[in-house]
């Protein structure tokens, strides 16, 4: 049986923040999304699925910062 992703309950929150009556308006769920940011930070990498959307992120921020002009 596959273990559950550590992080799920946070994704789920956003969810129903974005489905209520927020209209999927993703500014009026920031506080949620930064839950599940400081959730994702407590994981190594790869640990949760869930969070691979902010890691691939992180990623191409670095590679941004690394870039010459």
């Amino acid at each position: 049986m596959p273990q559950k992703d550590p992080c799920q309950k946070q994704a789920c929150e956003i969810q129903k923040c974005l489905q209520g009556t927020n209209n999927y308006m993703e500014s009026k769920c920031q506080a949620v999304i930064e839950e599940l940011r400081k959730c994702c930070a407590r994981y190594p990498k790869g640990r949760s699925l869930i969070c691979s959307g902010f890691e691939k992120e992180e990623e191409e921020k670095q590679t941004l910062k690394c870039t010459p002009q």
